[in-house]
């Protein structure tokens, strides 16, 4: 029996939440609904500019492994803090979460990586991201261990940007293959997948990645067409399972050539849609690693994601446990 069901690995980042108006972004030069990667001189300029602010322990991967917990699945992370204020903070909420977290800390610089999220009225969240610490995660934070007794590592397409973390994942892909585990990646959003759209499909087309998360736009993105129908087709075929996220649409799972489609949770309103995505993959990850059949992971992805977008923040407030056993997915 294995002792994780899901190992995640992501950028380990503190996340720093605030509302603002759409003219604040376009004042600012923010990319809205992106991920933006920025240097410090300009996190701070931000973060002095920011309203009432919500602190969180974040990043995308985090947010995964803290929902698979929530399940009350066994989830463990990677991801690579600085010994500062914000990486006590971080290491308290993810253990406080039930994740297993052990990766050693820098000595103090770089600092912890923090992201500064703007949220507009429609529920959209734009990122702007200062790696820091993150940019240090290399092949040593992989404890074989842990991947080798995990039933699939999930990791983040931003990983692809710190160059030693490519490093990282790579040797995680051939310990946990050796020990006939699997490898899963969300590809992000489409600006990351713009800059590594090469690699992705190598690591796909290879074996090296078996099951692939993406939302509608990603999968656009990365098949450079309009056409969403032609783009999930090319992604089912370059991957073992494929899931494909489309919002209020909901979602499809395609393995071996079948396909699933899964409605999405209806809600009264949308609060904040920052890590939907991540709590999506947590749902289906966690039903994927009990079992379940992909209509149901899809549910319980569903689920998870329409919950955590009726509240702000991107970790769940609520059991996810309680709610799955409520609708009766568990």
């Amino acid at each position: 029996m294995s002792k994780f069901d899901v190992l995640c690995i992501g950028n380990a980042i503190v996340d720093i939440i605030a509302r603002c108006d759409e003219a604040f972004l376009v004042d600012n030069d923010i990319i809205k609904g992106a991920m933006n990667l920025i240097d410090a001189e300009r996190a701070e300029l931000l973060y002095a500019r920011m309203g009432p602010a919500i602190e969180a322990s974040g990043g995308s991967a985090g947010n995964t492994a803290a929902g698979i917990a929530s399940f009350g699945g066994r989830s463990a992370y990677f991801g690579k803090i600085s010994d500062d204020q914000l990486g006590k903070i971080y290491t308290h909420d993810i253990r406080a979460q039930g994740v297993h977290f052990a990766t050693k800390p820098l000595g103090g610089t770089p600092p912890t990586a923090r992201s500064m999220i703007f949220v507009t009225p429609d529920g959209e969240r734009s990122m702007n991201t200062y790696l820091g610490a993150c940019v240090e995660l290399g092949p040593e934070d992989i404890e074989k261990d842990v991947v080798a007794d995990s039933k699939v590592t999930y990791f983040e397409g931003y990983l692809w940007d710190p160059p030693r973390a490519k490093e990282a994942i790579r040797l995680a892909a051939e310990i946990g293959h050796a020990h006939g585990r699997e490898m899963a990646i969300t590809l992000s959003d489409p600006f990351c997948v713009g800059r590594y759209r090469d690699e992705f499909l190598e690591l796909m087309r290879s074996g090296t990645i078996d099951i692939v998360f993406a939302n509608s736009d990603e999968v656009k993105s990365l098949y450079e067409t309009d056409d969403f129908e032609d783009a999930a087709r090319q992604l089912g075929k370059d991957c073992r399972i494929a899931v494909v996220t489309r919002s209020e649409l909901g979602s499809l799972v395609l393995s071996d050539g079948a396909r699933v489609d899964v409605e999405a949770l209806r809600v009264d309103e949308v609060v904040d849609t920052t890590g939907a995505g991540d709590l999506y993959a947590a749902g289906f990850l966690h039903g994927y690693a009990q079992g379940k059949p992909l209509h149901v992971c899809g549910k319980l992805g569903s689920l998870a994601a329409g919950l955590v977008i009726q509240q702000i923040g991107p970790r769940p407030l609520l059991s996810l446990k309680d709610a799955a056993r409520e609708a009766g997915l568990i």
